[in-house]
């Protein structure tokens, strides 16, 4: 069982390595800057909030998680 959980931890670790290059090298992919985005400052301040994207990544990662339980039965 521990196994498992290691071989799971090490493919989430690979997930998001992935994740964090095509969002660094994949600028049209617009995450971060959807319309939606909170975003607002003046001179040196700067607040963001991303709720368009926040929303986004929840309703994709529901999905991959849903079809991935289903998958394994």
């Amino acid at each position: 069982m521990i196994l498992g959980a290691g071989r799971a931890l090490i493919a989430i670790g690979l997930l998001l390595v992935g994740i964090g290059l095509l969002v660094e090298f994949a600028p049209w992919l617009r995450i971060g800057r959807l319309p939606g985005d909170v975003s607002f400052g003046s001179g040196n301040v700067r607040f963001y909030f991303p709720i368009a994207t926040s929303l986004l990544l929840s309703a994709v990662l529901t999905l991959l998680l849903w079809l991935f339980s289903s998958w394994r039965r």
